[in-house]
């Protein structure tokens, strides 16, 4: 059974840094991506970066670009996201997802997900 658990949210000052873990269980094989989506009070989720564990290839949205980094071991089947020069508008509950094969940006391609876990941003 896949099982996808976050931790490493927070409260922080922007400007600050935080480091989210995503410890994935229950996966075999060397073929899936993880997904950090995120989603903010009466916004809907959105896709902040992915990483496909077959190559290493990612993907960041433009409002992460050159601030988050999106990393994994695999040996530890643990996926990571850090997050630097952190914004009030990067509040959001932050969740991992997992899907078999490439990247996507189709949050409906991820099969599996994660309970999340609450990031605050403070100005």
């Amino acid at each position: 059974q896949v099982q996808l658990v976050e931790s490493g949210g927070g409260s922080v000052q922007a400007g600050g840094s935080l480091r989210l873990s995503c410890a994935a269980s229950g996966y075999t094989g060397s073929s899936n991506s993880v997904g950090w989506f995120r989603q903010a009070p009466g916004k809907e989720r959105e896709m902040v970066a992915s990483i496909y564990d077959g190559n290493g290839a990612t993907y960041y949205a433009d409002s992460v670009k050159g601030r988050f980094t999106i990393s994994q071991d695999n040996a530890k089947k643990m996926v990571y996201l850090q997050m630097n020069s952190l914004k009030p508008e990067d509040t959001a509950m932050y969740y991992c997802a997992a899907k078999f094969g490439g990247l996507s940006l189709r949050e409906s391609a991820y099969r599996d997900w994660g309970q999340g876990t609450q990031v605050t941003v403070s100005s």
